[in-house]
């Protein structure tokens, strides 16, 4: 997964935790706008969540920052 989509997921995963705390969950989707405006991207990061990683819909974004940090 391409390094600044890394940074962006951190991002999003360390706002949500700071407003809602350590057991605030994230869908996928969470880290794309309303609009599918980079097909590439969306299922590279697909793939890393779905194929690689088999993540349910829903995960914790502790969980998930984490193992984007590693």
């Amino acid at each position: 997964m391409r390094e600044s989509f890394k940074k962006k997921i951190i991002e999003v995963c360390n706002k949500k935790i700071e407003a809602k705390g350590d057991n605030v969950g994230l869908s996928f989707y969470a880290f794309f706008a309303n609009k599918n405006d980079d097909p590439e991207l969306l299922m590279e990061v697909a793939a890393w969540w779905i194929w690689e990683n088999r993540l349910d819909h829903f995960e914790k974004a502790v969980k998930i920052r984490d193992m984007v940090e590693k």
